[in-house]
């Protein structure tokens, strides 16, 4: 499961890079990329890439044959989401999709059957993901509307941007409440759950139209102890 995971993720990585590279190096914000400025080249990424799925499709042969056959929708959408930038202000739900297909992936790995509880998950992840998304294509605004990028900010402007972003983490802690219901889960993942829903409150206190400069605050260090104290206390509740 670990090398499906770093395979896939890996892949879908070094393709983004790939696909975006004209694009990062004409962006204040990425032009000081190792990926823009040549310590990592363009054909040292095709090769990590192609070497990556390689060995996402043969971990996922050795996991179960449903895994090896949705292998390749998996890789579809990792490849496919650079491109929706470029065409749709949907894009933050695509990638919402493309990390939902973790949790879902995790699952059919571990159990080689689909289950109910499997749908209100993956719905929590991509509505999570699209929300702090959205915050962050809040950095490339201006960027996007010069070079002709699609996002929810340069489409609805920034104030309408971080309402829809707040809807999508307040339909993920439905979702995730969903998820607990539906997998029996008990006290302790409700804790967790509180805890998420006050550090998602918080990190849509930090970010304001006035204070966009706290994004990175918010997507790089609140944003990630959410996946992190939800898996401490889905673990706890489990075990104990």
């Amino acid at each position: 499961m670990t090398l499906a995971m770093a395979g896939a993720r890996t892949a879908g990585m070094s393709v983004n890079r790939l696909v975006d590279l004209p694009l990062d190096r004409v962006n204040p914000r990425t032009k000081g990329w190792p990926t823009v400025t040549g310590k990592v080249s363009a054909p040292f990424l095709a090769g990590l890439g192609g070497l990556s799925a390689a060995l996402f499709f043969l971990a996922a042969y050795r996991l179960n044959p449903l895994c090896f056959k949705l292998s390749p929708l998996v890789l579809a959408g990792l490849i496919l989401y650079p491109y929706l930038k470029r065409f749709t202000w949907g894009c933050h739900f695509g990638l919402g999709l493309v990390l939902a297909a973790a949790p879902a992936a995790g699952w059919l790995a571990a159990t080689g059957a689909w289950a109910y509880p499997i749908l209100p998950l993956a719905i929590g992840v991509l509505s999570w993901t699209a929300g702090f998304d959205i915050l962050y294509a809040l950095l490339d605004l201006d960027f996007d509307r010069a070079h002709s990028v699609y996002s929810i900010p340069r489409r609805f402007g920034i104030e309408t941007a971080l309402k829809i972003s707040s809807g999508c983490h307040g339909l993920a802690l439905l979702s995730f409440a969903w998820f607990g219901v539906a997998a029996g889960l008990g006290g302790w993942f409700g804790l967790g759950l509180l805890l998420v829903a006050g550090l998602l409150w918080y990190e849509h206190r930090l970010v304001q139209p006035s204070r966009l400069d706290r994004i990175n605050k918010a997507f790089f260090t609140v944003n990630g102890w959410v996946s992190v104290s939800l898996f401490l206390f889905t673990l706890l509740d489990l075990k104990l």
